[in-house]
């Protein structure tokens, strides 16, 4: 079967399946293992030391694969400055540049006149309009069933995302909730025209940079076992519930501000258990998704199978 919609059409790829920007996580490995699968990967800028260092990463898909990758920037991440980074990205001439977190009119400033894909994350449908309206390409839509940063309003994939498709004209890409062949099925019976996964991504044999620890608690968990912190900073993002990010729900309900919250939501303790699997010393995020992860396949494995079960729906709605 086919599988062409704008999305794949606009972006070069076989499937229209992107790997979402995963801070820390979204590497050469990964993001060459995405594109040669048939999807779109990506490389994670903002968690690069330096713009050599993210030269380095794009030289490094590039020998992996010769299909389009993107490399995502989270705007706001750290607070550090992302121009010279967006440079590089630039200079290498990258295919697709995604945009996630904050206000993405300066690096659309910073792109004009660049033949490079823009797409931007969004978690709500004015931001889908105003990324529009700005020039975007397509648009991402996370619903509050996503990992890592959400939209400051509860609304769930199944909702947010026709919303938004009768509101842009630009292709919609559904995330938040996703991680299996019923789940791309659905989202294009949505009127999405793509879908973007992270946490089923982290789950992954090339997904290297995350711990056994991590990957073992995404397979043995369930959809209760994430909440959601940050609410009070007005950045809710979810991720794995322990007792890291009990302390986290502690401090916001004393209401102590970033001041308090510093320590616990550190880019440190983030990675104390994302690439060292101290569980205990820090937090993880996970989107909801986890109550599907069953396994850790290769990503190659978990397209074949994804592409299985969406072809064996298509077939059984044809009758």
């Amino acid at each position: 079967m086919k599988w062409e919609t704008r999305v794949t059409s606009l972006l070069g790829i076989q499937y229209p399946i992107i790997q979402g920007g995963l801070a820390y996580l979204a590497y050469s490995d990964l993001a060459a293992a995405v594109s040669n699968a048939g999807g779109l990967g990506q490389i994670t800028a903002m968690s690069l030391e330096t713009p050599e260092h993210l030269r380095e990463e794009i030289k490094s898909v590039k020998m992996k694969t010769n299909k389009p990758f993107g490399v995502n920037f989270a705007i706001g991440q750290h607070g550090r400055p992302f121009e010279k980074m967006l440079d590089v990205a630039i200079d290498e001439q990258v295919p697709v540049i995604t945009m996630t977190g904050g206000n993405p009119t300066p690096i659309f400033e910073q792109l004009k006149g660049v033949n490079t894909k823009k797409l931007v994350l969004v978690a709500a449908r004015r931001q889908a309009e105003k990324a529009e309206e700005l020039g975007a390409d397509a648009v991402m839509v996370v619903g509050q069933e996503g990992g890592g940063h959400l939209g400051k309003f509860d609304t769930g994939t199944f909702v947010l995302i026709p919303q938004v498709v009768d509101s842009v004209s630009i292709p919609v890409i559904a995330s938040g909730g996703i991680g299996d062949g019923r789940g791309l099925m659905a989202a294009l019976s949505l009127g999405a025209e793509g879908i973007e996964m992270g946490t089923r991504f982290i789950a992954t044999k090339e997904c290297y940079h995350a711990h056994n620890v991590y990957k073992e608690m995404l397979v043995n968990g369930t959809e209760n076992d994430t909440v959601v912190i940050k609410r009070s900073l007005g950045a809710p993002g979810r991720a794995i519930a322990n007792e890291w990010t009990n302390k986290i729900l502690d401090i916001e309900r004393k209401n102590n501000g970033y001041e308090g919250l510093k320590h616990y939501i550190s880019g440190r303790a983030n990675k104390n258990f994302i690439y060292d699997g101290k569980n205990k010393e820090g937090f993880a995020w996970a989107g909801q998704v986890m109550g599907l992860i069953k396994d850790i396949p290769t990503v190659s494995q978990l397209f074949t199978r994804m592409i299985k079960e969406a072809e064996h729906i298509r077939t059984t709605w044809g009758h």
